[in-house]
């Protein structure tokens, strides 16, 4: 297996509500390979969507440190970890997260259109997107014409674009019937294959989460490795 692409060392994550302070992460080590799927189970609860954010550089750890290819993600100045999160990651989420008025390849075109890339070339890169996932026959259709598995396609899609190295997947899942859930986890798989990339996978889903390469569990605010 090829080197470390993110490790996190240590981290901790702690928040005020009111006047108490609660502690969610309280010491989370664990790395995830260039080119590897890192599955992450847990209850609600239990900090999995807060050590998503913490290695995709949208939140900032308490104490501990996220290494990305090596480098300290949160030494670097905000431009520069704004690039970062713009080139090297992507997120997919439980709900989607898309624009409803836009199309699918509205949505899918827009990390491209970040990127500031011609728009002829992001809507390409869209197109080739969708299509890879299985739905170049829905590119001018918007999410509320889409089912649940199709809307997550869409997102996939978008997260493509972006032609990161990490995917972060936060509950991908959560909002499916079993049967699409499946299809999902073997998309994953297929472009972790085909392309490269690393994906880490928050889940409550224990049979799907065995799919991945390796496994951590939250656990009273540590990750606990699992094979």
């Amino acid at each position: 297996m090829s080197e470390a692409l993110v490790a996190a060392c240590e981290l901790e994550r702690e928040y005020r509500v009111g006047p108490e302070t609660v502690r969610v992460l309280r010491g989370v080590s664990l790395s995830v390979n260039a080119g590897e799927s890192v599955a992450v189970i847990g209850a609600s609860g239990v900090g999995k969507s807060t050590l998503l954010h913490l290695l995709g550089g949208l939140d900032r750890p308490t104490v501990g440190q996220v290494l990305f290819a090596g480098e300290d993600m949160y030494a670097r100045s905000e431009s520069a970890l704004a690039r970062l999160r713009r080139t090297e990651i992507a997120f997919i989420f439980q709900f989607y997260n898309l624009l409803g008025e836009m199309t699918a390849i509205e949505n899918a075109m827009m990390p491209a259109l970040l990127q500031r890339l011609p728009a002829a070339q992001a809507r390409d890169r869209g197109a080739a997107a969708l299509h890879e996932v299985g739905l170049g026959d829905r590119l001018g259709h918007r999410p509320g014409e889409l089912s649940g598995g199709e809307q997550q396609r869409v997102a996939i899609a978008r997260a493509l674009v972006a032609q990161p190295r990490l995917v972060l997947a936060d509950e991908p899942t959560g909002n499916l019937d079993p049967k699409t859930s499946e299809v999902i986890w073997d998309l994953f798989l297929r472009l972790q294959a085909e392309r490269g990339l690393a994906f880490v996978i928050a889940t409550h889903n224990h049979d799907l989460a065995r799919k991945a390469d390796r496994g951590y569990r939250l656990l009273e605010g540590r990750a606990v490795a699992w094979s």
